[in-house]
């Protein structure tokens, strides 16, 4: 593998979409009320996306390193990149890494502030950053402690749909704050269902994520209540037609029939797994997708 490609796979592009979407959905609300829409906002903002998802996967292959390395059960969701565990990568080339992407969110939240008129910009990208540090590195290490998961939830399923909001509206208390009714009970199982492959290595280092404080069939449940629950949210309080309401939540639904269909004997290192969290992660991230589709719609 060629240094190329180890920098892909560090990078981790799938994961992308975690970040688009619930930026996207803070600015479809906005859209959804008033009409306008500031392309050179978006631009940036998720340029900021961009940047903030590889300064967390770089930095949480960096603080996650001895974990990784005991870890057999890694799937494409889990485990880290293994660039670092197997050498792809230097330490040295991914502080850079890590250093770089921090720059360059913060250079963004500069443009939003100056070009833009958003003020609170810099301290929201500062905020963002400083989630990912209280999660992955001493002395909060929240994702050692215990409430990883919840911080996860908290960073994605409120900070980036309320700074996408604010940054085309300019206010973000006129956020329509019912929508975090469905995208962070959506987030947590998302959070939760990428933790399930990484529990052997996990508890063997005696990292407290909720597979392993709560065991993985306690944990499967509930995500699946979870994902539901976000569903139903969803059908409840978005602001949109209900037949496009229904059809929105129909491929999450989907693929919460396919966690309940591949729970049983879904344990680490095993297909089924695999499949759970793909299904997990689809139920959150289309329905996210779907909501901001339906907003910009509406």
């Amino acid at each position: 593998m060629n240094k190329l490609q180890a920098w892909l796979l560090a990078s981790r592009p799938a994961s992308q979409s975690y970040i688009f979407f619930p930026l996207l959905l803070g600015q479809a609300a906005h859209y959804s009320r008033t009409g306008d829409f500031d392309w050179a906002v978006f631009a940036l903002l998720h340029l900021y996306g961009f940047f903030l998802q590889l300064f967390i996967v770089y930095a949480n292959d960096r603080a996650d390193i001895e974990t990784d390395r005991m870890n057999t059960t890694y799937t494409v969701f889990s485990g880290g990149s293994r660039t670092l565990v197997d050498g792809l990568i230097s330490l040295r080339e991914n502080y850079t890494a890590v250093m770089c992407t921090v720059a360059l969110n913060v250079l963004i939240g500069i443009l939003l502030t100056t070009v833009c008129g958003r003020g609170l910009a810099l301290p929201i990208v500062a905020l963002s950053l400083g989630l990912l540090w209280m999660y992955s590195f001493s002395p909060v290490r929240l994702s050692y402690r215990g409430g990883g998961e919840l911080l996860q939830m908290l960073g994605v399923g409120l900070v980036l749909p309320v700074f996408g909001f604010y940054g085309q509206a300019g206010d973000a208390l006129r956020f329509d704050w019912p929508l975090l009714a469905f995208i962070l009970p959506g987030q947590l199982a998302c959070a939760m269902a990428t933790a399930l492959p990484d529990e052997p290595s996990d508890r063997a280092s005696r990292k407290r994520t909720s597979a392993v404080l709560l065991g993985p069939a306690a944990a499967k449940l509930l995500v699946i209540a979870l994902s539901a629950a976000a569903v139903v949210f969803f059908l409840l309080l978005l602001d949109a037609a209900p037949a496009g309401k229904m059809a929105g939540a129909a491929l999450p639904v989907l693929c919460i029939a396919g966690m309940i269909a591949q729970r049983a004997g879904a344990v680490p290192g095993t297909r089924r797994l695999a499949l759970f969290v793909t299904c997990a992660i689809g139920a959150t991230v289309l329905l996210t997708a779907a909501g901001a589709v339906l907003l910009f719609l509406s």
